[in-house]
C-alpha cells in the first residue's frame, strides 16, 4: 500500500476505432513513455491508476490497470478518475475521428468509400480539464513539424500545466522506440530539452519537472480541503 498521498493518474498507448469487426483506425505508439511515467511514480509511493488502449507491455508493478480500446472508453475511464488525483499525465495517442458507425459484419472492398462517414472522438484531455480543481494537468503532443508551435497552442487551448511535445515519423521519430528527447513547456512560459534518453530515464527526469509544482498543489489542498482555493478554469 502507498504511503504517499499523491494520486496519479496516466494514460498509455493508442486508441482503435472499428469500422467493422476486423478493421480499424489506430495509430502506432507502443504506450512505452506512459507505461514507463507510470512505473517511475510507483517506485515513487504514488499511487497509480494507468488507463490503457491496447499494447503488450507488462503491468508495471504496484499500478492499477485499467485496459480499454476506443476513444470514448479512454475518456470514460480517466473521467471517472480524474476527480480524485492529484495529477493527470495524459499520454495516450487518442484517434481523432471515428466511423459514424460500426458494421456488425466486414465491409466490402468497394463499399468503403460509400459507407463510411466520420465524427470526431470527444478530446479527453480538453474535456476533463474543465473541471480541474487544483490538479496538475499534463499533456502530451506528438507532431511532425513545428514543434514548438504547436504544442504552445496546445498548452494554452487543452487548459495544461505542462505539455511534452516530441517529433513523430522519420528516423527521429518517437513511436515505437525505446528513446525520446522531448520539448517541456510550462504554463510559466519556460522551455525544457530533455534528451536523447531512454524512455524509463525520461520518465525519471520529467517526474522531477512535476514534482515540486504538484507537492505544492498537494500541500495546497491538504491545507484547504472544501476547496476554496480551487482554480478557475
Amino acid at each position: 500500500m502507498n504511503a504517499s498521498p499523491i494520486r496519479c493518474l496516466v494514460s498509455a498507448g493508442p486508441t482503435r476505432e472499428h469500422f467493422d469487426p476486423v478493421r480499424f483506425l489506430s495509430n502506432p505508439s507502443s504506450g512505452k513513455m506512459g507505461y514507463a511515467l507510470a512505473s517511475a511514480a510507483s517506485k515513487r509511493g504514488w499511487h497509480v491508476d494507468l488507463v490503457s488502449g491496447p499494447v503488450s507491455l507488462p503491468v508495471p508493478e504496484g499500478v492499477e490497470l485499467t485496459r480499454v480500446v476506443t476513444g470514448q472508453e479512454m475518456y470514460n475511464a480517466v473521467s471517472e478518475r480524474f476527480d480524485a488525483c492529484d495529477i493527470l499525465i495524459m499520454t495516450a495517442a487518442i484517434m481523432d475521428y471515428r466511423p459514424k458507425s460500426i458494421a456488425d459484419h466486414k465491409i466490402k472492398k468497394f463499399e468503403l468509400e460509400m459507407l463510411i462517414e466520420m465524427e470526431p472522438v470527444i478530446d479527453v484531455l480538453a474535456t476533463v480539464a474543465r473541471r480541474k480543481i487544483n490538479q496538475l494537468i499534463v499533456g502530451f503532443a506528438a507532431e511532425t513539424d513545428h514543434l514548438e508551435e504547436y504544442a504552445t497552442k496546445k498548452l494554452e487551448n487543452k487548459k495544461a500545466d505542462f505539455v511534452v511535445a516530441n517529433l513523430i515519423g522519420g528516423p527521429a521519430g518517437a513511436f515505437e522506440k525505446d528513446s525520446n528527447k522531448v520539448l517541456v513547456l510550462r504554463k510559466n512560459g519556460q522551455t525544457i530539452a530533455l534528451g536523447p534518453l531512454t524512455k524509463v530515464a525520461l520518465a525519471g527526469e520529467l517526474l522531477d519537472l512535476f514534482e515540486p509544482e504538484l507537492i505544492r498543489k498537494v500541500a495546497s489542498k491538504s491545507a484547504d480541503p472544501g476547496g476554496t482555493n480551487a482554480e478557475a478554469s
